[in-house]
């Protein structure tokens, strides 16, 4: 690994932010022999705090893509296969159920727990030569203007220093110092939920199945893990959190058994809890002069439909494939062609995954009906299955090369 650099360095492409997206670019960059930066403020030795003991559901596209760049065989825990798909809502008539074998597949993705993803990936990081990692350090500010270059201040121990680079790229997640410091606003919406996640010992051990169970206060949904437990989500009114928070072990479970059903019979056990407000952030802009935004700083979504990270890294994959079609990394052409590829993938998801969150919020009775159908037509209909697994396995839109390779 290289040292940290004593003058100020130059690199063809700076990412600030080491988590999920921005490590999985740096990998994909790697791959074109470019000097790359990475930012990161978790230390050497740390783990950022995104990969924690949350599930991550992988869809088909992003199992393909991360078993191409060599992080899927690095993963030490095993991984549980998504081979269905049971949706129902509180309160309304019907359900849907997906089936991955009916569309021709082995299994719709896999759920992986992220601090493994997270080793996995520290892994194949260390293995980059050409990779110079900053941590830890933080993003300050933005240098001095350049019309061939972005120029930014980092922070570390030793104090400020200034990098620069031919494309800068914002990968610091939702509240994004970088794409604040660019000037590109950002809409915002509180979902007024909080979702906790823990692992789940149930009666029923997991066979393939991932449940989303919907109600006015969020879902709750216990995905298939590999160990034989469940990663369960359980979402509440905000108003609710500190409440269920300050439940034992015994009331928590009783709470998510009434919330779910008995699909999965008893529920005996669950692990540590963790709990994260949802609020939702879509940039106004893709990009501004020499520099990108990736992720979660370009947009975060609702968990509902499990598509943030899934998103994330067709950002990375796909501004991957716009660097090394470039004559010039980061000029404005570039820059529109990016933003021009990731425009349907993105539009598409964020509509689906936001309409769906406040359409199954919604308590109003006129909307039960049309839930109650549309779960109907979704078990039903052959046609509109076939384009809920095209979107939930990673296909929609201009698909990275790397996302296709067993499509």
């Amino acid at each position: 690994m290289p040292a940290f650099p004593r003058e100020t360095p130059v690199h063809d492409v700076l990412v600030v932010g080491g988590g999920l997206v921005g490590a999985s670019l740096a990998i994909a960059l790697d791959a074109q022999g470019l000097d790359v930066g990475m930012v990161e403020a978790a230390p050497a030795g740390a783990l950022p705090a995104v990969f924690d003991q949350r599930n991550l559901s992988f869809a088909e596209a992003t199992v393909n893509a991360l078993d191409a760049l060599g992080v899927m065989p690095l993963l030490r825990a095993p991984t549980g296969p998504i081979r269905r798909i049971h949706v129902s809502r509180s309160g309304d008539f019907g359900r849907m159920r997906l089936r991955a074998e009916d569309h021709g597949r082995d299994e719709f993705g896999r759920v992986v727990v992220a601090r493994d993803f997270g080793e996995a990936l520290e892994t194949r990081l260390a293995q980059l030569a050409r990779l110079t990692r900053y941590r830890p350090a933080r993003f300050v500010g933005l240098g001095d203007a350049d019309p061939a270059q972005r120029r930014i201040r980092i922070a570390d121990d030793a104090g400020e220093r200034e990098i620069g680079a031919r494309l800068l790229v914002a990968a610091d997640g939702t509240r994004s110092a970088v794409r604040a410091a660019l000037g590109v606003a950002a809409r915002e919406h509180d979902y007024a939920q909080t979702l906790f996640v823990a692992r789940l010992h149930a009666q029923r051990a997991p066979d393939g199945t991932a449940y989303e169970r919907l109600t006015a206060h969020g879902p709750t949904a216990l995905l298939p893990r590999g160990d034989g437990h469940y990663g369960l989500v359980h979402g509440v009114a905000r108003d609710r959190a500190d409440t269920v928070a300050a439940l034992d072990e015994a009331g928590f479970l009783a709470r998510v058994q009434e919330a779910f059903g008995w699909r999965a019979g008893k529920f005996l056990a669950c692990g540590p809890r963790s709990a994260y407000p949802i609020v939702g952030c879509v940039a106004d802009a893709l990009a501004a002069p020499r520099a990108v935004l990736v992720g979660n700083a370009a947009q975060t979504l609702h968990p509902l439909g499990a598509q943030g990270f899934n998103l994330g890294l067709r950002d990375a994959l796909t501004l991957a494939e716009c660097i090394a079609a470039a004559d010039d990394i980061g000029d404005a052409a570039m820059l529109r062609q990016y933003a021009r590829r990731r425009a349907p993938d993105r539009e598409r998801t964020l509509e689906f995954s936001d309409g769906l969150a406040r359409l199954t919020s919604n308590e109003a009775p006129l909307l039960r009906p049309l839930r109650s159908a549309g779960l109907l037509a979704g078990d039903a209909m052959g046609w509109l299955q076939g384009w809920l697994v095209g979107g939930a396995m990673g296909y929609r839109g201009d698909v990275p090369a790397l996302c296709r390779r067993a499509a």
